[in-house]
């Protein structure tokens, strides 16, 4: 059992994460949460409020996920293949994580957001990527489609919208390559 002494911002944000992965950010509480170290919900105070906590599960959500895709893009060769290796990771991590996926990117709140210089710092060496398809003027333009793109089709499978069957990953990866393939 933790002594709140023992306790630091970077193991409550995993644990929180774990919870709200498990039952939902609706289910999730900092008594329930301090409940799973063995303290009192106000220890948990000195590192985060509510709030805070769930912003620092964002900022995991959106770290992790930028980790895996930075993974699959990290070997040489065609800038569109290294990208849709990158989209499919995109897909993989938010299919195993799908909770917290789409609480990070779909809240509205400023407050519960990763801090936006992170997060656009955080996205460059993609935009470096692209740049080689569209060319730096519009590669912009294009990393954002590419992530509506990849969000969109990821956020409407995790929601069960897509019911006309077909092999769902192969769809996806024929978007991709599609739309990369526009940007040549």
């Amino acid at each position: 059992m933790p002594y709140p002494s023992k306790l630091d911002s970077e193991t409550l944000a995993s644990a929180a994460f774990d919870m709200i992965e498990q039952g939902g950010v609706d289910d999730f509480s900092m008594h329930k949460l301090a409940a799973e170290f063995g303290v009192k919900t106000a220890s948990l105070y000195r590192y985060f409020n509510k709030e805070a906590l769930i912003q620092a599960v964002n900022t995991l959500t959106y770290h992790s996920l930028l980790q895996a895709m930075y993974e699959a893009v990290s070997a040489e060769g065609d800038p569109a293949q290294r990208l849709l290796l990158g989209a499919k990771a995109m897909a993989a991590y938010a299919h195993q994580h799908p909770v917290t996926y789409m609480l990070a990117f779909r809240n509205t709140d400023d407050a519960l957001r990763p801090e936006e210089g992170a997060t656009e710092q955080a996205v460059l060496p993609l935009q470096a990527i692209i740049a080689e398809i569209s060319g730096e003027a519009d590669s912009l333009a294009a990393l954002r489609g590419l992530q509506a793109l990849a969000h969109g089709f990821i956020s409407l499978t995790l929601a069960g919208q897509y019911r006309r069957g077909g092999d769902l990953d192969a769809h996806f990866e024929q978007s991709v390559v599609a739309y990369l393939r526009g940007w040549e």
